[in-house]
């Protein structure tokens, strides 16, 4: 997506925003993946903001044994390829999801396959698990990064013979470099994945996923893993998830990935465009989706909400709901990277307000 990381952070001088203003006014001339593209390459040059703000202690929080500075993370999908984990922590977030990544390299579905609503602040895209395969990912995190939290977002090629083994592939690929997993099974991109998320299919993947982290485990430590589910599903869907993920020692489930729905009141040009739809219209159904996963899960499960989350009230809406921590990615296009310093202390007054000593303690409120 376009320039979602160009943009003053809040102690730079006039001077460095005219220039990055300038840098944004130029991206915008571009088509938006390719701006995605220049943007990606400024950071892993070290060109991205620094949120030099000190951490708040009523924000950090434990994510299924990670230990966050804060609970605001970056989605998978913007940096696929882990050219940039260590310009994005500087940026503010307190983890960095990469990927998604796939065995081997892949193009994605043809262009164009991004498309902005800008009126809805929304985003359609068709992207396909575009990515430049495994082995340049492991080079990504193979880099040094400094501190913070990096996960590791894989899914399966869309040719795949057996896609339920490219996850195991790249779990044993990236075990030692990466600090979670997440198991993309909901994009709606990739013809046939979504049935991944069916309850005999989730079972025969976290199988042969939990005979890879085993393994691994046993010679490497662990590594939480967690998995991506769509904001489509029903509360019978979710019910049969939750068993399985359960069953299968998953850590934690992230509530959703973009949607194939269409809000009867989308106004973009865009909306008639094939692909999954991100931004604020997904926020009540992603909502809708984590709050059945927490009563369902009982607190057994660690959840991170996904899904229209473009302001403090958002992100303490999921938590209220039983996030643990969030993610956002379509709010940065429109929003610019002062989001993340924003979110952090709005999100942090309102816990005060209300009386909660931590984040953990908001968490399931609602």
């Amino acid at each position: 997506m376009e320039h979602p990381i160009w943009g003053p952070s809040p102690r730079e001088g006039s001077a460095v925003r005219s220039w990055r203003d300038l840098a944004v006014a130029s991206l915008r001339l571009l088509n938006p993946e390719d701006a995605h593209g220049v943007t990606l390459a400024a950071l892993a040059l070290g060109l991205g903001p620094t949120d030099r703000s000190p951490p708040d202690p009523v924000l950090a929080v434990n994510l299924a044994g990670l230990e966050l500075a804060n609970p605001i993370g970056l989605a998978a999908g913007f940096d696929k390829n882990a050219k940039a984990p260590r310009a994005l922590l500087r940026a503010g977030f307190g983890f960095v999801e990469c990927g998604t990544t796939t065995p081997r390299p892949q193009a994605g579905n043809p262009r164009p396959r991004l498309f902005r609503l800008s009126a809805d602040r929304a985003v359609i895209n068709r992207m396909g698990f575009n990515n430049a395969g495994l082995d340049a990912f492991a080079a990504g995190l193979h880099a040094p990064r400094g501190p913070g939290v990096v996960g590791a977002n894989v899914g399966a090629n869309k040719d795949s013979e057996n896609r339920a083994r490219d996850y195991a592939l790249g779990l044993r690929r990236l075990w030692t470099l990466a600090d979670y997993f997440t198991l993309n099974i909901s994009s709606p991109n990739t013809p046939g994945l979504r049935d991944l998320q069916g309850k005999a299919a989730l079972e025969d993947l976290l199988g042969l996923v939990g005979e890879a982290r085993r393994d691994l485990a046993g010679r490497h430590g662990h590594r939480p893993i967690f998995l991506k589910i769509a904001p489509d599903l029903t509360e019978a869907d979710v019910r049969d998830i939750v068993e399985v993920a359960l069953a299968g020692g998953m850590d934690a489930l992230i509530v959703g990935n973009t949607t194939l729905a269409r809000p009867d009141n989308l106004s973009g040009a865009a909306r008639g465009e094939a692909g999954g739809l991100s931004g604020a219209p997904l926020f009540a159904a992603s909502t809708r989706v984590l709050g059945w996963a927490r009563a369902m899960s009982g607190g057994r499960l660690a959840l991170i909400g996904v899904g229209g989350v473009s302001s403090a009230a958002d992100a303490y809406a999921k938590i209220r709901a039983g996030a643990s921590a969030v993610q956002l990615y379509t709010a940065l296009v429109y929003e610019g990277p002062a989001l993340v310093a924003r979110l952090k202390s709005d999100l942090a007054a309102r816990l005060r307000a209300d009386g909660f000593r931590s984040l953990a303690s908001a968490v399931g409120a609602a």
